[in-house]
């Protein structure tokens, strides 16, 4: 169970061992679990980084992966302020390591408005993430990202994450056409 209304309890202001300071004045951001509630903020900010990502326009979709995710207490969302306004989020999904018997949590989804990116938002949300994952015994936090997607590494590698040069990872789309694979498999 992963429990709710996680409070990382310092000043998202204040800079973190082992995370970097951003360059320029960081605005006062707070950065708190999401809850049920926040769910019209956090689906515009979903949308957001869907279309950031080449997806269409779809609040409606974006707003009812979500509530799915919600009602299934099926990840942990943070969401990020300046003042009254939503600035950005973040979505981790839990998991574990056979080998290590541990908990550990993928960090999937961050995102941060356009006005907001370089200000730090992005640190406060990682260190957010990474404060959760440490307070429920996470052996590792993972995150993957596009690899032309420069802006975001160094983030990530200012703030301590390091890249995987020891495993590669692999995808499969088990929803592509089963003939083709048939086909391949009876030729063999």
């Amino acid at each position: 169970m992963i429990p709710r209304n996680f409070n990382p309890g310092r000043s998202a202001s204040l800079p973190r061992s082992g995370m970097a300071r951003p360059a320029r004045s960081m605005p006062a951001i707070s950065v708190r679990q999401a809850v049920l509630s926040d769910l019209a903020v956090l689906a515009s900010l979903f949308d957001g980084y869907r279309q950031f990502y080449g997806q269409a326009h779809d609040l409606p979709a974006a707003e009812s992966f979500l509530r799915e995710r919600f009602g299934h207490g099926e990840s942990v969302l943070f969401l990020a302020h300046d003042e009254a306004n939503p600035v950005g989020f973040t979505q981790l999904y839990p998991s574990f390591s056979s080998v290590s018997l541990a908990r550990t949590f993928i960090l999937n989804d961050l995102f941060v408005v356009a006005s907001h990116r370089r200000a730090g938002v992005g640190s406060e949300l990682l260190r957010t993430a990474v404060e959760f994952a440490r307070s429920l015994g996470a052996v590792r936090v993972s995150l993957n990202t596009d690899v032309k997607n420069a802006s975001a590494q160094a983030t990530y590698e200012a703030n301590g994450w390091k890249r995987d040069r020891e495993f590669f990872a692999y995808h499969f789309a088990p929803s592509g056409p089963p003939s083709a694979r048939a086909q391949k498999s009876a030729s063999v």
